[in-house]
């Protein structure tokens, strides 16, 4: 399986002939290496609301046809859009031909700014499990530090490990090593800091700090091959 990062918290999955993108927040990045109007997936992973992760969900999907696969009320209110959604909440999960999504929960907030600058509620945040290919990734979404952490790890036997680390929003370093040590996984990649002054950190620092589980500050574009 093909695993690549495309900054903040942007992340691509290449997976049972499937193209899969997670929180595709790319138009207004300045920290990934895509194009909103190139980028073609077959399936969409949304772990919650906020414009920083549903980001250009609305116009790829109705360019590519994609399936969303989000939060329920933010999977509900996208198909008022025109999208093809699938509905899941916490603790839930769902196999589908491309592999299996489980939800579980992010300590954070969800909502979405609408055409007019309303704010709309979009439910629970959340991070995401996906299984295939005999592999498993945790991408956590945005979160502070949990003790339930501690119960995912024994859960899910986690291969790749999606982390935030920009502090402010979500955990900083120090309280992301200790998830790690939560959590155990294979392999770590800090996600969701350096786009803003206000979530500016060291990955590479981070990645050290977390020795002598292993990991990677991945530049957007880097890949990773599971």
């Amino acid at each position: 399986m093909n695993v690549t990062y495309h900054g903040h918290s942007v992340v691509h999955l290449e997976a049972n002939g499937k193209s899969i993108l997670i929180d595709p927040f790319i138009t207004g990045n300045g920290n990934t290496d895509l194009n909103a109007d190139e980028v073609n997936p077959d399936v969409i992973l949304l772990t919650h609301g906020h414009d920083d992760h549903v980001g250009d969900t609305i116009d790829i999907a109705k360019r590519t046809n994609a399936f969303v696969v989000a939060p329920v009320e933010l999977a509900s209110y996208l198909g008022t859009k025109g999208l093809e959604t699938h509905p899941l909440n916490i603790g839930g999960g769902c196999t589908f031909d491309f592999g299996r999504v489980s939800m579980t929960q992010a300590f954070h907030s969800s909502s979405f700014t609408g055409e007019s600058g309303e704010t709309i509620y979009t439910g629970m945040p959340t991070g995401i499990i996906f299984e295939a290919e005999g592999k498993t990734i945790y991408h956590m979404g945005d979160t502070g530090l949990f003790s339930d952490m501690k119960m995912i790890g024994e859960r899910y036997d986690i291969d790749l490990l999606f982390i935030p680390i920009g502090d402010n929003f979500t955990m900083g370093p120090v309280d992301a090593a200790k998830a790690v040590e939560w959590i155990k996984p294979e392999y770590v990649v800090p996600v969701h800091y350096n786009t803003f002054p206000l979530i500016n950190q060291d990955g590479d620092a981070f990645v050290k700090s977390i020795s002598p589980v292993k990991g990677q500050a991945l530049k957007p574009g880097g890949s990773i091959d599971l």
